[in-house]
């Protein structure tokens, strides 16, 4: 009957149709409100609907009407709507009750354990596990037990003696399977050696391996389980047989992993040899023999060869130098041996950078080695000569010129290059190669790869020579040549990752927001990467005036984010299931890190800041913040610093160390430092004032207030200086707002400083025939006006909440902003104009004809021979400038007084 009854609402869930449901819901309870099936699916259609206040309170209803729990349905849809809202302590205690009617309900006791489990509810699991192995006889729940008491031990935070206590039991359990003959499959046995692990028996582990025929049987057959065996005797020191069971392994097998532990044992060994110069001499003469000997088979010689020069520098660290250069090499020799051989490939420069760079930076990070920095170069010059002469005769020879440039651009930032000159010397045939050969015209992946180089070049150039914030026009001038080349290289290979994004970093540092986004959209970026990759674009539309295609990117990772959290347990669960126990642990580090990830706060603020932007009533607006969820983004310091950053600066295709910050073209390229917990705060604390001043609760003001002071005059801070301007923008309109409620003193003086500063973000009327304007423009003109903008904006606010809370300074407060729209719009109008009739002019007699000795060889180059990639730059910069402005000038007009 009651399914019956509830079969249009499942319907509706079913088409995604949440309004319909929520009627159906509510039409059966007008007729029968205590149809206890309802009220679970109304929960959790309202928590679907982000109405959490109601949801949590008509959940709790059901859960203090404990016959309700008899239901399905209402077992159901309470659970899922404890899910939506991450409550699974609730969820379980759902399951709990529903196992009153139910106590040998197999299914209700997995659910409690899954729940558990998702969460990392350790304690609950456990018990969970306990019940289910006494309960139901089943080899599974033993090793749900053994899982449960692991995490328990390792994660719950209890004392050491309570850990100690779990992990012992975990072993015996582990143990007694193992003698009763459930101990079956690898997965197992890995549990079994994780609870050993994690108690330090290492000696245990071994001992379990090799005395028992079935498990090293499933060792063998388990390249992980190979790998970790021999990872054990190297950390019990049976340095004897963690050699013998490497040869072994890498006899059948090529794994780097298993090359480090052989280098591992091997140098190890030494040390204990004493004096025996003999015993040592054999040990190094052995793995130089094994490695040569896979480096002779085919398809083995790369990973063999590299283990060579890996072994050459552990030698020379370990104080066996001479030992090194006897039997084995040097790494200087080995590794231009290994250029020689692979330099055809691409793979070979990102093979290799580390050790040139340990070989010549071994001393210390501060202490080069001149005499091997000098061999390097040596090795380089005679090579790079050939392989430029070379470089018609097919792909081969392209890409080993492209490896030898990566080099070249790596020797030069270990020697500490910052001659500006030096950077772009025979840029024009790095220009040449990537744009206008035969090579180019037949898009050999070799011509996109110079392109990018030739980019960061001039680039990197350019920082050194105009990195002073003097020199602005300059530096736009510059990046705007590397965009050109960029833009070359697009219109051969738009597959190219690397040119998009450099495209991207460049035109974003030109406040050029239009053009980033294309390229951006063109990267396909999807599932994982909206967390590693959204931070190259999202925010950026909000500094630049495009507030609605930002909006649109931060609702898309948003989305993300809530299709994980559904997901990820779901996985967990099927995990378990499955009995791939060694999943497990992946599965919740990935969980966990994704909910306390910085990209998910900062897309989630983004978004907040960009709704801030939506017009409407005043009415509207004020529902807006009255009704803002400004709970769940409260933090601690203890919650901020245990965020965790999972943003990948990594794919930038570095061809230097990350240490190296001089020559770190992911960091020069920066034009704002990338969001951190003083941002993430900031931003958090900006919707709780908001919603403080329109609920006009003046205590909680001073509270937030103080903190944001705090953060925004802070000079440890890293906000942006965009944002510190907005937030010292907030502060001024909440002092306002305090002033106002008092009534004793009249606001004008604090209203004038709130409109004086952001009429100070404004462009003056006569900016054109300003110095330095295209410079001023690319760089702080539009992201001043998009402060000024968004400033205005929490301004309407304050107008609109003293208007409603019947205070005298509404009018005061009207009537300046008033007028400060009036000016806002006729300066940006005015700008608007002049980007639309001048700006193209301005960059062709300022970025292209201007005598820039620097870069005349590049600018002669693309005019004469890729003078539609210039136009197409041209275009994006004074496109994506008109959009920005046209943007601003339509939010000044709709903002309504």
């Amino acid at each position: 009957m009651e399914a019956r009854k509830l079969r249009p609402v499942y319907d509706a869930l079913e088409r995604s149709d949440s309004a319909q449901a929520l009627r159906e819901c509510e039409r059966l309870l007008q007729k029968q409100p205590n149809l206890y099936g309802a009220r679970a699916l109304k929960t959790f259609i309202l928590a679907r609907i982000g109405r959490i206040v109601e949801a949590l309170a008509l959940g709790q209803s059901l859960l203090d009407t404990p016959k309700a729990l008899e239901s399905q349905h209402v077992q159901q849809g309470l659970s899922l709507a404890y899910r939506v809202l991450n409550r699974p302590e609730e969820e379980i205690s759902v399951y709990n009750a529903a196992l009153t009617f139910a106590p040998e309900s197999e299914a209700l006791y997995c659910k409690v354990y899954m729940a558990a489990a998702r969460s990392r509810l350790f304690k609950e699991q456990h018990m969970a596990a306990v019940n289910l192995n006494k309960l139901f006889k089943d080899k599974k729940y033993v090793w749900w037990l053994v899982i449960s008491l692991m995490l328990h031990g390792k994660h719950s935070g209890v004392d050491s003696t309570s850990s100690q206590v779990q992990l012992k039991l975990a072993e015996r359990l582990s143990k007694k399977a193992l003698a009763e003959g459930q101990l079956t499959n690898s997965e197992e046995l890995r549990v079994y050696l994780e609870v050993l692990e994690t108690l330090g028996k290492h000696e245990q582990m071994i001992d379990v391996l090799a005395t028992n025929e079935s498990l090293a049987a499933m060792v063998s057959n388990d390249p992980d389980l190979v790998t970790q065996n021999i990872s054990l005797l190297v950390k019990t020191g049976a340095l004897a047989g963690a050699i013998d069971a490497a040869v072994q392994t890498l006899d059948s097998r090529d794994n780097w992993a298993d090359y480090k532990l052989y280098m591992d044992a091997t140098v190890l060994s030494l040390g204990q040899a004493n004096g025996d110069e003999e015993a040592k001499k054999s040990a190094v003469t052995a793995i130089n023999t094994n490695l040569c000997r896979w480096a002779s088979v085919r398809d083995r010689a790369r990973g063999a060869k590299l283990a060579l020069v890996s072994l050459s520098l552990r030698l020379y660290e370990a104080g066996y130098g001479e030992l090194a250069n006897s039997v084995i090499g040097s790494p200087g020799e080995l590794i231009w041996a290994y250029v020689d051989e692979f330099q055809q490939k691409a793979i070979c420069y990102s093979d290799i950078m580390q050790f040139i760079n340990a070989h010549v930076r071994r001393t210390g990070e501060n202490d080069l080695d001149t005499a091997a920095l000098e061999y390097h170069e040596t090795c380089l010059d005679i090579r790079l000569r050939d392989a430029r002469d070379a470089s018609d005769q097919g792909e081969n020879a392209t890409q080993t010129w492209v490896n030898l440039e990566k080099i070249r651009y790596l020797l030069q930032a270990l020697q500490g290059e910052t001659d500006p000159k030096a950077w772009v010397a025979d840029i024009e045939l790095l220009l040449e190669f990537a744009l206008t050969s035969n090579a180019a015209r037949k898009k050999r992946p070799s011509c996109s790869d110079m392109a990018v180089i030739a980019s960061q070049r001039i680039i990197q150039s350019a920082m050194f020579a105009y990195g002073d914030s003097s020199k602005r026009d300059e530096l736009a001038s510059a990046l705007f040549k590397a965009a050109c080349v960029l833009e070359a290289a697009i219109q051969h290979n738009g597959e190219s990752f690397l040119l998009r994004l450099y495209s991207i970093r460049v035109y974003i540092y030109l406040s050029c927001y239009e053009r980033a986004k294309t390229n951006y959209d063109a990267l396909n970026i999807k599932n994982i990467q909206h967390d590693t990759l959204g931070h190259l674009v999202i925010g950026q539309g909000i500094a630049l005036g495009c507030f609605v295609p930002d909006l649109e990117l931060c609702y898309d990772g948003v989305a993300f984010y809530d299709q994980s959290r559904s997901k990820i347990p779901r996985e967990i669960e099927k995990v378990y299931y499955e009995g791939t126990y060694s999943n497990v642990k992946d599965f919740l580090e990935f969980q966990d890190n994704l909910s306390r990830s910085v990209q998910h706060e900062c897309t989630h603020r983004y978004a907040l800041r960009g709704e801030a932007f939506e017009h409407g009533s005043d009415k509207r607006i004020l529902t807006k913040w009255r009704e803002a969820d400004v709970t769940s983004i409260k933090h601690t310091e203890e919650t901020l610093n245990a965020l965790h950053d999972n943003r990948d600066v990594s794919v930038m295709g570095l061809l230097t160390p990350v240490e190296l910050t001089q020559w770190n073209l992911e960091l020069l390229t920066r034009v704002t430092p990338m969001p951190g917990t003083g941002w993430i705060q900031t931003f958090s604390l900006i919707p709780q004032l908001m919603n403080c001043m329109v609920c006009a609760d003046i205590e909680a003001i001073e509270s937030s207030l103080g903190e944001l002071a705090n953060i925004a005059s802070s000079s440890e801070s890293t906000l942006p200086n965009q944002d510190r301007i907005l937030a010292r923008g907030i502060i001024d309109i909440i002092q306002v707002y305090i002033q106002a409620t008092s009534e004793k003193e009249p606001v004008d003086e604090k209203l004038g400083n709130l409109v004086d500063s952001i009429h100070a973000l404004l462009p003056s009327d006569k900016f054109e025939t300003e110095p330095d304007t295209l410079g001023m423009l690319s760089s702080l003109t539009i992201r001043n006006i998009s402060t000024a903008t968004e400033s205005f904006t929490y301004a309407l606010s304050l107008k609109h909440a003293l208007s409603a809370q019947r205070l005298s300074a509404a009018n005061t407060v009207g009537l300046a902003l008033s007028q400060l729209r009036k000016s806002a719009l006729k300066s940006t109008n005015l700008l608007r104009g002049w980007i639309d009739k001048s700006v193209r002019l301005q960059i062709d007699e300022q970025w292209l004809q201007s005598d820039d000795e620097l870069y005349s060889e590049v600018t002669q180059f693309m005019l004469s021979r890729q003078k539609q990639s210039v136009d197409i730059a041209s275009k994006a910069c004074v496109t994506s400038w008109l959009r920005s402005a046209k943007n601003l000038l339509a939010q000044w007009e709709q903002c309504s007084l």
